[in-house]
């Protein structure tokens, strides 16, 4: 008797299976790796080398001041052991004051830095979804999907969308 109740469940379960695989085939899926086209796309790297050159005057200068106090520092430290006690005293004021201006600066820096950086990135990414919805709508996808734990060549658009991306203007 009990495996006569079981049996139209069994049956339910292997129909539910099959309609749910078939329906499956049917959806038409693509991935991004959004990562990949932050990195290799023509806008990515162009907004990259926009961020550089506008910022590469500042990190010099940052790495000089850095280098400067560095050395005073150590010239400090070899000149201690013959510097009168006030001597002493002010020039290490002097380079505590100077190393905090210098880390002012570098979070300063840093902000405006990352500032832009997502100003640029968030124009990149505008244009990407503008492209990915593009494919979506032209060549008919249920669905795109961005973020995935794993995903198959077969579904993977992201080359689509970098070669869409670079060809635009």
């Amino acid at each position: 008797m009990k495996t006569l109740s079981l049996m139209p469940m069994l049956a339910a379960a292997v129909l539910a299976a099959g309609v749910t695989a078939a329906a499956a085939q049917e959806l038409k899926i693509g991935y991004v790796n959004s990562e990949r086209v932050l990195r290799e796309a023509g806008p990515a790297k162009a907004a990259q080398a926009k961020l550089e050159s506008e910022f590469s005057k500042r990190e010099k200068e940052l790495a000089d001041v850095a280098a400067k106090l560095k050395t005073a520092s150590e010239k400090l430290e070899k000149d201690a052991p013959t510097l009168a006690e006030g001597d002493r005293s002010r020039r290490q004021r002097d380079l505590v004051e100077q190393d905090r201006e210098f880390q002012r600066k570098r979070r300063e820096f840093q902000e405006d830095l990352n500032q832009r950086k997502n100003e640029e990135l968030a124009g990149v990414v505008d244009r990407a979804n503008k492209v990915i919805k593009q494919i979506f709508e032209t060549e008919k996808y249920d669905v795109i999907l961005q973020e995935a734990v794993f995903a198959g060549p077969r579904v993977d658009i992201t080359d689509k969308v970098i070669k869409a991306l670079n060809g635009a203007k």
